[in-house]
């Protein structure tokens, strides 16, 4: 799979190619891996003027992207390869792609959800992007590109147990989900009577309900599906409907607007490059979702 049409306010394209690794190492769409590789243009002559953080990036020879690692078909590392893979990883690599970066020259920092805007504030990382919620808290402190994908809170039990219908069913019992993340604080907000287990890895919480020590796991739906594709004799994703709607942002250095700007036209021109990668990670996983429209605030 090829990426053909042309990257926004980028520039003419390099020879070079960027690849994309889709579907490895465990993704929703290909448990066992051996996806085809998706493959995107690295462009030449940027220029970004105005924008501090892609001064940085010049000025080191790389950009340093924040990810997660322990979410299969959205951003997972695999320990044996050392492969990264999944939708949030190739939006991350199709984005450093069009700022004139190959994959050579990007380096990965996994991040816990709890420390993601302190390391986009302390410029630890030039971008992070890594099932992150965009909410009006977050954005007093940094800005966001997109939203580049939409899903909504859901549960995740063990295979052959309750099929929760809400929330309100977990009464008493034991939920788990990843420190800081949205998911953990509607339930203290809103459900007082469900026990809360927090971990700062998603990974951490699904080993629990696999050992019985925690009742459901809940985050966004996409990344459970990539769980319980992953071990579907232990785990299922509940039927009931999405308790919320999660819009998935690029963490970026507030006030950059230059930059922010830039990957926006990217997402707003790049509809055939976003449908494949979706294809390639999570097309078979029994989703269906379009990508949604730019929110240029």
């Amino acid at each position: 799979m090829r990426f053909t049409k042309s990257l926004a306010a980028v520039g003419f394209l390099a020879a070079a190619a960027l690849t994309l690794t889709g579907c490895n190492s465990g993704s929703p769409s290909d448990p066992e891996g051996g996806g085809e590789p998706v493959t995107a243009e690295v462009a030449e002559g940027v220029a970004l003027e105005g924008s501090p953080t892609f001064d940085k990036m010049q000025e080191r020879g790389k950009v340093v992207i924040g990810v997660k690692e322990d979410q299969p078909g959205l951003g997972y590392l695999d320990n044996v390869t050392n492969e990264r893979s999944g939708f949030d990883v190739d939006v991350a690599r199709w984005i450093a792609g069009s700022l004139g970066f190959d994959e050579e020259n990007i380096e990965y920092k996994a991040i816990a959800s709890a420390n993601r805007e302190q390391a986009i504030v302390n410029g630890d990382i030039d971008y992070y992007v890594g099932t992150y919620s965009i909410n009006d808290k977050r954005k007093a402190d940094i800005d966001f590109a997109g939203p580049y994908f939409v899903t909504g809170q859901g549960l995740l039990v063990k295979n052959g147990g309750e099929d929760y219908q809400s929330l309100e069913e977990l009464e008493g019992k034991t939920v788990c989900s990843a420190t800081g993340s949205t998911p953990i604080q509607n339930i203290k907000e809103n459900f007082p009577g469900i026990k809360t287990q927090e971990f700062d890895l998603y990974s951490a919480c699904v080993e629990s309900l696999v050992n019985g020590q925690v009742d459901a796991v809940t985050t966004d739906q996409a990344i459970l599906i990539g769980y319980a594709a992953q071990d579907p004799d232990n785990l299922m994703v509940t039927t009931g409907p999405l308790l919320t709607e999660e819009l998935y942002g690029v963490g970026l250095p507030k006030g950059d607007d230059v930059l922010r700007t830039h990957i926006n036209d990217l997402f707003t021109d790049g509809g055939d490059e976003w449908q494949a990668i979706f294809d390639e990670n999570l097309g078979n996983s029994g989703i269906t979702i379009e990508q949604p429209e730019v929110d240029a605030y």
